[in-house]
């Protein structure tokens, strides 16, 4: 999950960077993704914990819908701020950093197209349908697909960001 946070946050920062035009040295960019990413990791956390506390047998399908569509807007929004936070830290002083911070952006803008895809359809459905949980198990599974196949962070290879990321302060 930590990889995956430290990913996300590094394809944050190349959009950011990308916008910003100039470079940053490995450890400030490092701080400054993992300060984009920490919010955006506790508020899904937060989503979830209230989510499952929600679903419950004696929720009725409206409401497990609406707990689950809160869940889904909230984790899309939260994407959204962290890619804006990510790009704003512009480009490592890395070898290939603008490649890195691109990657990093576009796994968090995918992400959130991959949670606000998923409310959208969840949002669509029909509560009294007789087949309602069985729909919302597709959009869910068809969310965990979208998920996985972001692009993922974990596989870029900079030996210079990974030294950064463990030095800094703010990802530790």
């Amino acid at each position: 999950m930590r990889m995956r946070v430290a990913l996300l946050s590094g394809v944050l920062a190349l959009s950011l960077a990308a916008c910003s035009g100039g470079e940053v040295p490995a450890t400030e960019w490092a701080g400054a993704v993992c300060e984009a990413l920490r919010p955006w990791q506790a508020e899904i956390d937060e989503l979830t914990a209230d989510a499952n506390v929600a679903m419950n047998p004696e929720s009725t399908p409206e409401q497990a819908r609406d707990q689950l569509l809160d869940l889904l807007a909230g984790a899309a929004e939260a994407s959204r701020t962290a890619h804006e936070e990510v790009t704003a830290a512009g480009v490592p002083d890395v070898p290939d950093g603008a490649h890195i911070a691109t990657v990093f952006a576009d796994s968090l803008a995918a992400t959130g197209d991959a949670y606000q895809g998923a409310h959208d359809r969840l949002s669509d459905l029909d509560p009294a349908a007789p087949d309602f949980y069985d729909q919302v198990a597709q959009v869910m599974s068809d969310l965990s697909e979208e998920y996985a196949a972001v692009p993922q962070v974990a596989a870029l290879d900079s030996t210079e960001l990974s030294e950064a990321f463990a030095a800094t302060p703010e990802c530790a």
